[in-house]
């Protein structure tokens, strides 16, 4: 696949002088290019495709083709692991039985996965790809038939998410697809005004718009803070030494602050594309506004003043989080916390922090449950009380997110271990203590408890979200630059 302007691996070098002008990786500016492209061809798209303009299979073709495109210019002959993937599920779910599908595709697309990453980070070159592999896990959702290759090639390869999602369930997409997403949301008492249900469609130009001024500040906070928080020097050794042990927590939450925009500009553009393309729409706010959140995957406020563990991690890559919880959490039979939590580093990769973070994770997920447990009841007696458990809270989940993730930004064990030593394991040994000596209801009573809540919540959603994004999983492949 190799050309003159394509390398065998990492794409294509014809933006190589821009690059070199900006100072940044070429496979990133490869991805913000095809990402810019795939923007203005989702309004071309949404415009010159529209369903009442265009078959269904018309749509499927021009949308798979163009993925296509998108994966070669960034990935070079890598892309056709996006080909070979969906081959090997596709072929389980022809010739494996109903009872069965849904674990041999589950087991191969992660194997296939895990061998991607384990041959591109020890075969090729450790860190070859400054922007990471990932992938699309959808899992057999309910549907009336069968989906033709086509179907389940666009579905998995489509220019609005091959490259970085944000991930969707099979029936959202082929209504987007026939252009029947909008009919159902129309009905609903939110979709109303002064008592008369609208029947036109809903445009996405404002939350496109809004999106991508998003994307703009995220982007320029990310390139004029990142390089002055960089977090390798919470390792640095004159640092630690020199640095009051409160500054050094205080730098590594600005540390982590500044890393974060750069994932708020890729999601949030990803589901800007979408929205574009006419994918996306959820329904009618309060006010009568459409919603474009179907597929969204990330809240930034929620996320940046998010006052528990559990409240950071629910909206964060949130169609991920879904996925995990349909496919694991709600399935595992025994300690779904911990399983959960190995089988989203197993989706991340090989590097060694991913399983630093993600065990630390288990411990801090497990303590966080038990202190609010056991605490949080003591503050509801007044506003006060409350505001200074949510202050509280914040700097606590802040301060405990930023310790965790420190591994994955990291990836080697060395520089990992000694960031831990550097903090003398504290939270870890705090996190241990408060699991052993307070109680917490076990996770089958919790689990019994909260049932009736997803299950009203589930009620107002539409399709199946348990997919995501990487370049070898289940049913459809993304990339998501880390």
């Amino acid at each position: 696949m190799a050309t003159e302007t394509t390398s065998s691996c990492t794409g294509s070098n014809l933006l190589q002088p821009i690059s070199e002008i900006i100072n940044l990786p070429l496979d990133q500016v490869n991805f913000v290019v095809c990402q810019l492209f795939a923007l203005l061809t989702a309004l071309w798209f949404r415009l010159y495709l529209h369903p009442s303009k265009a078959s269904p299979f018309i749509r499927h073709v021009v949308a798979t083709l163009l993925g296509f495109y998108l994966a070669l210019f960034c990935f070079g002959w890598y892309a056709l692991h996006f080909l070979v993937q969906s081959g090997l599920t596709y072929s389980i779910m022809v010739f494996a039985g109903l009872e069965h599908m849904h674990k041999l595709c589950f087991i191969v697309a992660l194997g296939y996965l895990s061998f991607c990453q384990i041959t591109r980070v020890y075969v090729f070159d450790y860190g070859m790809y400054s922007a990471d592999f990932t992938g699309r896990h959808g899992g057999p959702q309910k549907q009336e038939k069968m989906p033709s290759l086509l179907e389940y090639l666009s579905y998995n390869c489509n220019f609005m998410g091959i490259l970085a999602g944000p991930t969707c369930s099979y029936n959202d997409y082929m209504a987007f697809i026939e252009g029947t997403a909008y009919q159902p949301r129309h009905l609903e008492a939110n979709g109303t005004e002064n008592g008369k249900h609208k029947h036109t469609e809903p445009s996405p130009k404002n939350n496109v718009i809004s999106k991508l001024c998003t994307c703009a500040i995220s982007l320029a906070v990310f390139l004029s803070v990142s390089k002055i928080f960089p977090v390798e020097r919470s390792i640095d050794d004159k640092f630690m030494a020199s640095t009051p042990f409160i500054l050094q927590v205080l730098y590594l939450y600005l540390s982590m602050l500044a890393t974060r925009p750069k994932y708020y500009f890729i999601w949030t553009l990803s589901d800007a594309i979408n929205n574009a393309a006419g994918f996306g729409f959820n329904g009618y706010n309060k006010d009568g506004t459409p919603r474009w959140d179907l597929i969204s995957n990330l809240r930034i406020l929620d996320i940046e003043f998010a006052t528990s563990f559990k409240m950071f991690l629910d909206n964060w890559n949130i169609q991920t989080a879904l996925w995990l919880k349909r496919v694991c959490y709600e399935r595992c039979p025994i300690n779904p916390t911990a399983a959960t939590f190995l089988l989203s580093a197993m989706w991340h990769g090989v590097y060694p922090g991913y399983y630093l973070t993600f065990l630390t994770g288990i411990g801090m997920t497990m303590a966080a449950r038990t202190l609010r447990h056991n605490i949080k009841p003591y503050f509801l007696g007044s506003t006060t009380h409350k505001s200074v458990y949510d202050v509280i809270t914040w700097a606590g989940t802040q301060v405990a997110i930023c310790y965790t993730v420190v591994p994955f930004v990291l990836l080697a064990v060395g520089p990992s271990l000694k960031f831990y030593r550097s903090w003398y394991y504290c939270i870890h040994i705090a996190c241990l203590l408060l699991v052993l000596a307070l109680p917490v209801k076990p996770w089958h009573l919790r689990a019994k408890e909260e049932q009736p809540q997803q299950n009203s919540l589930q009620g107002g959603l539409t399709g199946d979200h348990n997919s995501h994004s990487i370049t070898d999983n289940n049913c459809n492949q993304k990339h998501k630059a880390t």
